[in-house]
This record gives C-alpha cells, structure tokens and sequence, in this order.
C-alpha cells in the first residue's frame, strides 16, 4: 500500500502531461492537406445529421460545444492557451456551425497555428525551469483538478503553472528515492544517504530525461492525428461513442475486435529513437523462429531480398507498418542483440497472429466433491472480413463442450471488465443458455424496435450459471448479461451495476460517400442504434443491476456511462413476447444468502471501506510543494492506507486447472503455461469468483417437468 501511493502521485502528474501532449497534440511541422481536410468535413457532417441516432441541428450550442470540447481536448491541464489566446479564439465560438456548414476551417486553422507555437515555447520552459532547483521551503500548493482553475492570464502566469506540475513531479521523485534509500539503511547500517540537495538534482535530471522522450514522441505526432482531434470534437457533440477513426486507428480497432493480425507476432515500444522488442506473442512467427528476444532493437526492415530500410527515428505506427505484413511473406530484421550488443540479421516468414489473451480460455476447480467451471469471455470478439473464422461465440460453444465432457456441473462466465464487441456474438452467445427466442431490441431513430432472436433451438449449457460483472461490463457484455437477467436464467454477480452502455455503433467507410477521391480518408464509428432489454428497458446509463452486488475498489467511483457528458438518455420501448425459463427452484434463497455472507464477511467489508478511502482521495486533489508538509502529508496517507494492507490479501483453498486439451498443449508451449499457471494463482485468490462459487455450488435446477409446468 505504501508505494502504491507514492507511484500514484508520480503517474498523476506524468499522466496529466502525457495526455496534455501525446494523445491530442500535433507534430511540429506542418504537414497539412487542405483539400483532404475539408472533404472530411464534408462527408462527416452529412453522415451524421443524416444517419446518426440522434437528430442534432447545427446550431450556436452545437458550436460552443465543439469550442469547449477541442481547447480541452488539446489542452486539458491549461499547460498552453492563455485568456488572451482564449479571447482571440472566442470570436468563433458561436460560428463553428456556421463555419463547417461552409466547409470553413477558419477557427481550426486558428488554433492549429496557435498551438504549434504554444509547443515550440513548451520545450524551451520545462529546460530553464528543470537547470536550476527548486525552492522546496516555499508554502504553495497545486490542484491537479485542472476544471476547477482558469486558463493563465498571460504568459508568466502560465510559466508558473508549468513550474508547479514540474515541481510536483520533482518531489515525487525525491520522496520515492528517499524511501528507498531509507529501506536500504534499515538492512544495511553502513548505507550512506544522499543529501536532499543530491536526490533533487537527480530527480531533476530524470524528470527532464521523461520530458525529452515526451517531446520526441510528440514531434513524431503528424497532421492527420492532429486534425482527427478537432473531427472527433465534431462527431463527438453527437454523442460520446461517435468517433472518427483515421486509417491506422481503423486498423488498430479491426485487430483488438478480431484478436488477431498478420506480421511476425511481436509487441514494440519506442524508446528514443529507437524500436525496442517489448514481448514476443507465444506461437507467433517470431516466437517459433527463436532468434527475436524482448529487448532487442530492431535497426533496418527489409521486405525480403530488397534493400534494408533504416528505421532508426522513425515514429513507431511507421515502424510497425514495414515489420507487419500479409501472411507468408519474408521480413529481414537488422537488430541489435540485448545481451552481447551485436548486429544480427533475422529473416522471419510472416502469418497470422493470434493474441490469446483476446480469446475465450477456461479452468476447472473442484468444490465438495462435484466440478465447476470458470470461462474467461475478455471481449466479443469476431473478425468481420472473415466470418468463417474463430469468434467468441464459436469458441464458446466449443469450450462448453469440452468442459461437459469433463463432467462439469455449473458454469461461472467472467464478464469483468469485458467492454464488448460483436452485437451478433452476444446473441448467439446469450442462444447457448436458451432454446430460441428474443435476445435483444434495437431501434434506429424514429423507428419502431426490431427483435433479434436467437431462431436455434439447441442449448448447449443446460446447468446452473453465475455471470461475473463489474463496473466495466459493458454494451455486448450488458445485453448477454441483461438477457440471461430477464429469462431468469442465470445468476448476475458483480458490481451494484455494470457500465450502463446502451448504444450500437456501425463502422462506415468514407471513401463510399465521395467515391471520387483517391486516398483514404478513414472510417466514422457512428451510434446507429440503442438496444433494449427484451423486458423493455434500456441499459443505457442504467447498466445492468446485480442480482448480488458486492463492493469493490470501483463502488464508489465515477466510472460509468451516466458519467459521460452528451450520454444519450435512458428509456424504454415495450416488452418483447418471450417465457422465462426460471431454471432455479431456489433462486431467491441463493440471492439471500449470498447477500448474508457478504454483508458479514470482513474482507468485503473492508475492501468497501477501501472504496471509500478511494473516492475520498479521488476527490482530493490538492498537494502541497512545500517538502516538509507534502512528505508529512504522504506519511499521513500511508498510516491511513496500513488499515487497507490487506485488503485483497484474500487466499482459497481451491486448486484451479486447466482442461485436459490444453493441459497436452504444455508440452510443446512453456509460455501458455505459464500465463496459465499465473491465471489460476489469481483465481485462487480471487474473493469474488470464492463467492461466485459459493453461489454456483447452491443453486438447484427445477427438473424439466416442473419447468414446463412454470
């Protein structure tokens, strides 16, 4: 507990400039393209006003919207414009609409400029404010709630400010090392201590090491991730999961959605100006050739018998473009090996990659003489240009078969943290547990719902069934677990309620709206639809409630939908036609149960106090610069966070394994075995799939007779 929130100090203050610059700031030099830009606007606006769910006019608060939305979007910590740049800009504060009716890109262009200049002076302040130490006896503080403080008056104003966030970050870093320095005393007396003057200087010299990176990654930024910031200020005043995606995030969505991709199987990061091996994917090209390792770095690219390309400084999206590939082909790597410094050529024939973390897995635990089940579901998974291939519904089809052949008698389906996926997958997942029938209404604007029906009347798990929820369960996820809710055929288990996402999404490529126009011009995820319970109700906002809730460091926490600004608003249609399978003849006895043992339990009592102290500290966004009371501050927290130290110190006695099938794919696969074995480690120490459990082992099922009869 006690380093954990030192760190969180640290990654606070890192974490605000890395969003202030990397996610929404633009490269240096401008590489613009007017015609592109403005075609993009063009397209955007009619799609939307035509075909979004919702109808919006473009009008002046339209515009003030998208105003408020791109200058915090770009400058969220207020590190950049002034009130004097703010002024200038609020001449157009009520002309966007009106502008972009035009195809005019007047205010953007405006406040492109401007912010290109405001990061020039950037890299000259954080250097002056780092080459000299910092007055650690002055009695001042910094709020890192940037909403509640205003935009710097002036120039010297917003110098201060830059020298506070540098500040804090300085003297997170001292205090971390003088912890550290302290616990090495403690083992070793003849440990010298660093003086303050000694751990300042170094703390300053690391933050400015962080900065320079920072700025390096920032420079590699170009004009098209710049602009999609101002576009999905646009398509985001519609609603918040309406976005623009440019051509390579398209390509980033297309792999996480599907769980796979074709290249050599590797994970790369940037540091400086060079592309670092971070992880090999098991079973991937790489992995099997033998001769990558995690930490190399990669100096050339070379397609096969053509000349070798020095990726040296190259940003890593560019990087990664010439490494990956179509399947089958041959990539010449030139790296440089981690352990001995040498240059190595390395040819690796390209393929499909799949990254097994996406996909469906599952572990199998015995508790008083009978077998149960957990599957893990991480997301909805389908890959759209290749329906034939692996998604989460096959492979949870097949999974249950084989765990039914391993006579399991009870399934606990892990949906935390699932954000969702594949709206078709939910319902053929939501079909294993029923006979046929309603799954889910959708309904476009204006238009009365459509039922989506699970027409199969196979069942392919006819056993008990608890759904694991949490706070970010959400949109596929809340319609399986809403269904299985509303049939009565499942037990929810989680969190108070899920994420609360109730709307669909449809994927529209641009170049088909303006055919004419060579390159490419991205993609529009667009909300189409909401969904609705077949009970009627929607999930948006609301989410889906636990049939047994159960605290958890989120309880207390704004996480959700409802949280959103421009969440689209709850309702509901009527109910679909559909019969409750009510598969329990003691579901409300489980339900109550549970809810006894939790509300007595000491572990969960104290990780709801844990929430509590969370949100307290949530809140509490103040810091002291001043050495003596910000280090007297954090010895306070730390005494406050011992009471928590235990918190998920939880340990069952239950021995989790694998499936046989998987168990024979050890032999030939160390690595699966291994995040296996890391896997089953957590579950045995997780206390909500022990509580999960402990509702699976006590549900009864009617007998089919009986069901019928219901």
């Amino acid at each position: 507990m006690k380093t954990k929130f030192k760190f969180s100090t640290i990654l606070i203050a890192l974490a605000l400039l890395v969003n202030s610059f990397a996610v929404n700031a633009s490269e240096i030099i401008t590489n613009t393209d007017p015609e592109k830009d403005k075609i993009l606007v063009y397209v955007l606006k009619n799609i939307l006003t035509r075909g979004h769910f919702v109808i919006k006019d473009m009008n002046d608060d339209f515009s003030e919207q998208v105003y408020t939305s791109f200058i915090e979007g770009l400058d969220p910590n207020k590190r950049y414009f002034t009130q004097e740049d703010l002024k200038e800009f609020s001449q157009y504060k009520y002309e966007i609409d009106n502008q972009l009716l035009k195809d005019d890109l007047t205010f953007y262009n405006l406040v492109y400029s401007r912010f290109l200049s405001k990061i020039k002076n950037a890299k000259s302040y954080y250097g002056e404010l780092l080459a000299q130490p910092f007055n650690f006896k002055k009695k001042e503080n910094i709020n890192l709630e940037y909403d509640e403080i205003s935009f710097a008056k002036n120039d010297n104003q917003l110098i201060d400010y830059w020298r506070k966030q540098l500040k804090l970050q300085t003297l997170s870093r001292v205090q971390e090392e003088t912890e550290l320095q302290n616990d090495k005393l403690k083992k070793d007396k003849k440990f010298k201590i660093d003086s303050f003057k000694t751990l300042e200087k170094k703390a300053r010299v690391e933050v400015l090491k962080n900065m320079d990176e920072l700025y390096i990654r920032i420079e590699e930024l170009e004009h098209e991730d710049w602009f999609s910031t101002f576009l999905n200020s646009v398509v985001g005043a519609f609603d918040p999961h309406t976005t623009y995606m440019a051509p390579r995030i398209k390509e980033r969505f297309d792999q996480s959605i599907s769980g796979k991709l074709e290249g050599i199987g590797a994970r790369l990061q940037k540091k400086g100006i060079y592309t670092h091996v971070f992880e090999l994917v098991s079973g991937g090209p790489a992995w099997k050739q033998g001769d990558l390792e995690a930490g190399d770095i990669i100096l050339k690219v070379a397609q096969g018998d053509k000349e070798p390309l020095d990726i040296v400084g190259m940003r890593l999206d560019d990087a990664i473009k010439f490494i990956k590939g179509k399947k089958g082909t041959e990539v010449k790597l030139t790296v440089k090996k981690k352990l001995d410094g040498s240059i190595k050529v390395i040819s690796i024939i390209r393929d499909v990659v799949q990254l097994d973390e996406t996909f469906v897995k599952s572990s199998i635990v015995e508790k008083e003489g009978k077998k149960y089940a957990i599957i893990d579901l991480p997301s909805f998974y389908i890959d759209f240009k290749d329906l034939d291939s692996r998604d989460s519904a096959k492979d949870m089809e097949k999974e249950i078969a084989r765990l039914k052949a391993e006579g399991v008698s009870g399934l606990i389906v892990d949906l935390r943290n699932n954000g969702g996926g594949s709206l078709k997958t939910a319902i053929e997942i939501s079909g294993l547990f029923i006979d046929k029938g309603p799954i889910v209404q959708v309904k476009y604007r204006g238009e009365n719902p459509i039922i989506k029906n699970d027409i199969d009347p196979k069942i392919q798990w006819e056993g008990s069934v608890v759904l694991l929820v949490n706070e970010f369960s959400a949109s596929a996820s809340e319609i399986f677990a809403a269904a299985m809710q509303d049939y009565k055929r499942a037990v929810i288990l989680g969190g108070n309620q899920t994420y609360g996402k109730g709307t669909v999404q449809n994927i529209l490529p641009l170049n088909q709206y303006y055919p004419k126009y060579e390159k490419d011009l991205g993609y529009l995820k667009m909300t189409i639809q909401k969904f609705y319970r077949v009970n009627g109700g929607s999930t948006q906002k609301e989410g889906v409630y636990s049939d047994i809730a159960m605290p958890s460091r989120y309880s207390y926490m704004k996480v959700g939908e409802r949280d959103l600004d421009g969440a689209l608003a709850w309702d509901k249609v009527p109910q679909a036609k559909y019969s409750k399978t009510n598969s329990y003849s003691n579901f409300a006895d489980v339900v109550y149960n549970s809810k006894q043992r939790i509300a007595t339990d000491t572990n969960f009592k104290l990780v709801n106090e844990y929430a509590k102290w969370l949100k307290e500290n949530q809140d509490d966004s103040s810091y002291s610069l001043n050495y003596k009371k910000f280090f007297k501050e954090n010895e306070e927290k730390d005494l406050e966070s011992k009471q928590f130290k235990s918190v998920f110190d939880y340990k069952s006695n239950l021995t989790y394994t694998s499936p046989k099938y998987e168990q024979s794919l050890f032999k030939d696969n160390k690595d699966l075995a291994d995040k296996r074995m890391a896997w089953h480690k957590n579950l045995s120490k997780d206390m909500y799939v022990s509580e999960a459990l402990n509702v699976l082992s006590e549900l009864k099922l009617k007998d089919k007779a009986e069901i019928v009869k219901n």
